[in-house]
């Protein structure tokens, strides 16, 4: 016998008592999985018109049914009464449909399960997760591209083990996360393929005992195609794993655009600036601009590589079919998801915005020392063994450093010749790296061209 502030279970009639205070609290999830609302209706309007099409309900009966369920749909969550609380979004749905339609609102779960109906909603918010990021990646990818095209022959220093190593340039920069994010797109449209299969019909374990077509059913929700065995389709989350560890490898891909700029806009580098409307500052140093939100990147990074493994860790020794651990699929998901929502398009924002100081790049890009590699070169293009030319470079170096010169003041000596030291030349050493996936400013130009037709093509869904 339950209790008036108890709202009736899905699953009561075995039991001589409601679940007890201490139970609900650990079991109920509607304070999260209310935002499956949406797609719970969908779900539940394509059941009722399976039923239908299989004579399991009346025509009438449908109609009823798909017309209450449309009205919860347009009420949304914001529709659901303060303090509701149903065990989950399905029970809620259910309640709302007896509330205004009786005994025919259990016809509803005829053949149907929670495992099946949970395991659907899900994979459609996860489609929906999957598009929307998607979609963002690209138009971060864009806005990279598009500086990158405009800064194609922008010298700045390139780097290893955080040393400045060879001169390369701005745009050149650009495209490697380009190339970065490009990948992330790939990853999210293949999982989110792999994901497109409808577990409804599953039932609790071992499939529906109601004669509906299942092909029809999957099309209707917008599916390729039912899922193939009912056992695995009630217990797969390899979707949810998926989701995040696509968006885990993006956020450390995001991570490490952060800690560029970061650096790059330091007071130390100067080359960049960031936008006063996407920075932050002290509340007691006037002077500080602070880039919090790429911190925040860096932060939201190391989190989601958290709900991944805490997710991974959730359903790794779970046996078939479905077990209550998988309650804890859906908050990681929802988490990131609004994570990417919030980052991506202010991380688009400040690329598109970017201060640019170019002098400041190309004198610290034209540091022979930069250049120490195209005067070994030189003397290797003339014949001198490579290894022969990089110890005569490097002991020019020690020399310079020594004096406090640069690497072309002692003129022609040592093994060195004056033709030699004209390689000492920043626009020369950029431009003779047209080689594919160099950083020469004709072939950035031409990369970040196909950049856009790639993008053009991912929006599209094709395949590079």
């Amino acid at each position: 016998m339950k209790t008036p502030s108890t709202p009736a279970t899905l699953w009561g009639g075995r039991f001589s008592e409601p679940p007890a205070e201490a139970l609900r609290k650990l079991n109920d999830s509607f304070g999260f999985d209310r935002a499956l609302l949406p797609e719970d209706v969908a779900g539940s309007i394509a059941w009722a018109e399976a039923l239908g099409r299989a004579k399991v309900l009346t025509p009438r009966e449908k109609a009823r049914l798909v017309k209450a369920l449309r009205a919860i749909g347009a009420a949304g969550i914001s529709g659901i009464p303060e303090g509701a609380a149903d065990e989950d979004v399905h029970s809620f749905v259910e309640g709302t449909l007896r509330r205004r339609l009786g005994s025919l609102a259990g016809k509803l779960h005829t053949g149907r399960s929670r495992n099946d109906q949970v395991a659907t909603d899900f994979r459609l918010h996860l489609r929906g997760a999957f598009d929307e990021a998607h979609a963002l990646v690209l138009d971060l990818a864009a806005a990279l591209t598009a500086r990158a095209r405009s800064e194609a022959g922008t010298s700045m220093p390139g780097y290893t083990h955080s040393k400045r190593a060879e001169p390369v340039t701005f745009g050149h920069w650009c495209l490697a996360y380009v190339e970065m994010l490009l990948r992330d797109a790939d990853r999210l449209a293949a999982a989110r393929r792999r994901a497109n299969e409808c577990p409804l019909g599953s039932g609790a374990l071992s499939g529906t005992p109601v004669g509906v077509d299942r092909e029809v059913l999957a099309r209707s929700l917008g599916f390729d195609r039912p899922t193939a065995n009912s056992l695995d389709a009630v217990s797969d989350r390899d979707a949810a794993a998926e989701y995040l560890f696509a968006s885990a490898l993006l956020l450390v891909h995001l991570s490490r655009l952060g800690e560029d700029v970061i650096f790059l806009s330091s007071d130390e580098a100067g080359f960049l600036t960031l936008p006063d409307a996407l920075a932050t500052g002290s509340s007691r140093m006037p002077q500080k601009k602070n880039p919090d939100l790429l911190e925040l990147a860096r932060g939201h990074a190391g989190r989601a590589i958290g709900e991944l493994a805490g997710l991974l860790a959730v359903v790794k020794g779970i046996p078939l079919a479905y077990d209550k651990d998988l309650q804890l699929d859906k908050e990681p998901v929802f988490r990131v998801r609004g994570v990417l929502a919030a980052l991506l398009p202010a991380l688009t924002q400040l690329v598109a915005t970017l201060g640019l100081d170019r002098a400041r790049m190309r004198e610290a890009a034209g540091d022979d020392r930069l250049l120490a590699t195209e005067l070994a070169d030189a003397l290797a293009a003339r014949g001198v063994p490579f290894r022969r030319a990089h110890e005569i470079v490097g002991r020019r170096i020690a020399e310079a450093e020594r004096r406090g010169e640069r690497l072309a003041a002692k003129g022609p000596s040592g093994g060195i010749t004056r033709k030699d030291l004209a390689a000492l030349d920043v626009t020369r050493a950029l431009g003779k790296r047209r080689a594919a996936g160099g950083t020469a400013p004709a072939r950035v130009a031409a990369a970040a061209r196909d950049a856009e037709r790639r993008i053009a093509s991912a929006r599209k869904g094709r395949a590079r």
